[in-house]
């Protein structure tokens, strides 16, 4: 049941008749060696951490170390709660979702990087706010975040998660991508309208780079963990439509490393470019480092 690529995954996806997220299980009991219940006890333990992180900033703001951020989670989503805000009600939830773990990340609190601190809200602001839309059981959103470690796992093993070393593209987009997948099998699609979301969720966020104010997992981070939330629905929404991605996967996956690794060192996490290096950010990089 072991897979080095998306397209051996979809083969056993079709050979086993399973989904992304059963056959992730059974290569973890088979590869990982562990038995059902240390994967449900993993399951449940990095789903207890991702619902922390992203309700309780809504509860209780504080502010970041670098004091960029704090509190914005909270008015996202208290903006959005009486009519659904400019984005809707499963969207606007979303997007709360995943600036709260950045908040939480931010103050030195516990996140699950999925893949990385940078990019953690995209995938439980995903999760959760399906959750809470469609009414889904905890074994379905399980599933979830077995079918996204799978696609998590072949962009580490064949690109990168890292933003200093292929850019945001490779956190916040890899995060996305995941999420997309994850959202199309909750709702009820196949192994390939997975991937394909997968994949198209690359594509839009290819080129994105990672310039971090200050050199914090602050700004611009946490509103293009937004993003991703978007993405990965727009995404998902276009591949259980049957618009498919001409792309595959696995190409997919190469193009944003190969994006990365010919982008300029000063836009890979260095706070060298981008927004760290506008008169503004510079001049917020200075205030924070002399406190």
């Amino acid at each position: 049941m072991d897979f080095i690529n998306g397209k051996g995954l979809l083969k056993l996806c079709r050979e086993n008749k399973m989904p992304i997220s059963g056959v992730m299980r059974q290569r973890e009991i088979i590869t990982g060696k562990s038995s059902e219940e240390e994967i449900e006890q993993r399951l449940s333990k990095a789903l207890e951490i991702m619902k922390d992180a992203a309700h309780q900033p809504l509860l209780a703001p504080r502010k970041s170390i670098g004091g960029l951020i704090g509190g914005e989670a909270k008015r996202v989503y208290e903006d959005s709660r009486e009519d659904g805000g400019a984005c809707g009600d499963t969207l606007s939830k979303g997007i709360a979702y995943s600036m709260a773990v950045l908040e939480t990340n931010a103050a030195m609190g516990l996140i699950v990087a999925a893949p990385t601190a940078g990019s953690s809200g995209v995938i439980p602001g995903v999760l959760f706010s399906l959750q809470e839309t469609y009414h889904l059981s905890e074994e379905t959103v399980k599933r979830g975040l077995l079918n996204a470690s799978a696609v998590g796992y072949l962009l580490m093993r064949n690109a990168s998660v890292s933003g200093a070393e292929a850019g945001c593209q490779a956190e916040v987009g890899a995060a996305s991508a995941m999420a997309a997948s994850a959202a199309v099998e909750m709702l009820g699609g196949e192994a390939e309208a997975c991937l394909c979301a997968a994949a198209m969720a690359l594509s839009n966020l290819l080129g994105l780079v990672c310039d971090p104010i200050a050199g914090l997992v602050e700004v611009p981070c946490q509103s293009r963990n937004g993003l991703g939330v978007a993405n990965a629905f727009t995404c998902a929404q276009l591949a259980l439509s049957g618009v498919f991605h001409p792309v595959p996967f696995d190409e997919m996956a190469e193009a944003m490393y190969r994006a990365g690794r010919v982008m300029p060192y000063e836009l890979r996490e260095t706070a060298l470019g981008g927004n760290a290096a506008t008169p503004t950010g510079c001049q917020l990089g200075c205030c924070i480092r002399s406190k």
